[in-house]
């Protein structure tokens, strides 16, 4: 594949390298890579393949830009809030540079669509968010042979590594053979996530892959390289194979996809997921808030930041953090709704205070982020 004069003028810091020269720069520009997700991690890789030279990039994302993402997400704008953030990206690496082919996916990758999608590109970059997805993208690679290249991160730490078990390393199933309990880790959403870390850990990613078109340096294949913001510190661990993997071992059990929600708990096997009798819905704290006979309060139990940001009138503030501190201050025989982010850190709050003896006490599903959505929105278009 032959560069025109506009790309031998912009590549020429690349070309001038040894390891990579002009023959380097060809490979570079006839690799094709599928990036799933378009959000944190999504958006630096995007940009710094696009701007490297990378033939033909893939974007595979369903959601929409949300001025929460603006922190983070440095390939979209301002103004491109409620925009698909396949478009969105896709115009921003046109603005960068038109010389990539682009190719947007506006769609969940599901167990229906993952294997088609992939299969015609060289590399995979692993910028998504949940579990379900991490698990789907890392076996339609395995089962396609093809690098998946992996990030993750959270509040002030991120990790990343290359999986290819077809290269003699790894999957992610040799790291993580089992998905955590639902619930059991905060989304970024719930936790938070320092705006520059999925800088720092997308640009890994991205040097990764132009490492892997160019067949050059020494790969994260069969290691895990963990890192902590707020420490400025790499550490880095060594993976292996597991021969007893379902899927990349030596007697593998999983020659398929498979339903991924259902195997990290997302929802049952089949059909709708069933209401959790632990919850309650925003119309009802809304009931209980109106309607203070009832007897039904209702508490935060978010960290002060987030309370200063958004709060609800009138709902008193019990940080999760320090509820085994001053859980005494509640009635164990009274009744509450628990409300957090989005539902998780008050379903964990729920299931401390049963341990308490508290036995009315129930967690807001979606918690004030659905509060917003339901209820605000709604008062907004009376």
């Amino acid at each position: 594949m032959e560069l025109n004069n506009d790309e031998l003028r912009r590549y020429a810091r690349h070309v001038i390298l040894p390891e990579v020269g002009l023959a380097g720069q060809k490979k570079i520009r006839s690799t094709s890579v599928l990036c799933v997700g378009a959000g944190g991690l999504g958006s630096p890789i995007l940009l710094y393949l696009a701007a490297a030279g990378i033939g033909r990039l893939g974007i595979v994302d369903f959601d929409a830009v949300e001025s929460s993402n603006l922190q983070r997400q440095v390939i979209h704008r301002t103004e491109d809030v409620g925009r698909p953030k396949t478009q969105s990206a896709r115009e921003a690496i046109g603005r960068l540079n038109p010389n990539v082919e682009v190719e947007a996916h506006n769609t969940r990758l599901t167990g229906d669509n993952a294997l088609e999608i992939i299969q015609p590109y060289d590399i995979v970059v692993d910028g998504t968010d949940n579990f379900p997805t991490r698990y789907l993208t890392n076996d339609a690679c395995v089962l396609l042979r093809k690098p998946n290249v992996y990030g993750s991160i959270f509040r002030f730490e991120g990790q990343a590594s290359v999986f290819a078990p077809h290269l003699g390393g790894p999957c992610y199933r040799c790291l993580y053979p089992e998905p955590p309990p639902p619930g059991a880790v905060p989304s970024c959403a719930e936790g938070g996530v320092l705006g520059v870390l999925p800088g720092i850990i997308g640009g890994i990613q991205a040097t990764e892959i132009l490492k892997l078109a160019l067949g050059t340096g020494s790969s994260l294949i069969s290691r895990l390289l963990l890192f902590d913001a707020l420490e400025m510190k790499f550490r880095e661990i060594k993976l292996r194979r597991d021969p007893e993997c379902p899927l990349c071992g030596e007697r593998p059990t999983i020659t398929a996809l498979i339903d991924y929600p259902a195997f990290c708990g997302a929802k049952p096997a089949s059909g709708d997921p069933a209401p959790d009798p632990d919850e309650v819905t925003v119309q009802e704290m809304k009931r209980a808030l109106d309607n203070p006979q009832l007897g039904i309060k209702v508490i935060d139990v978010r960290e002060p930041a987030e309370h200063q940001a958004a709060h609800i009138n009138g709902v008193p503030l019990f940080p999760l953090s320090t509820l085994p501190q001053r859980f005494g201050e509640l009635d164990p025989g009274g009744e509450y709704y628990i409300h957090c982010h989005a539902g998780v850190r008050s379903l964990q709050a729920v299931r401390f205070l049963r341990q308490q003896g508290f036995q009315h006490v129930k967690s807001v599903r979606g918690g004030i982020r659905a509060w917003s959505e339901e209820i605000d929105r709604a008062a907004a278009n009376h």
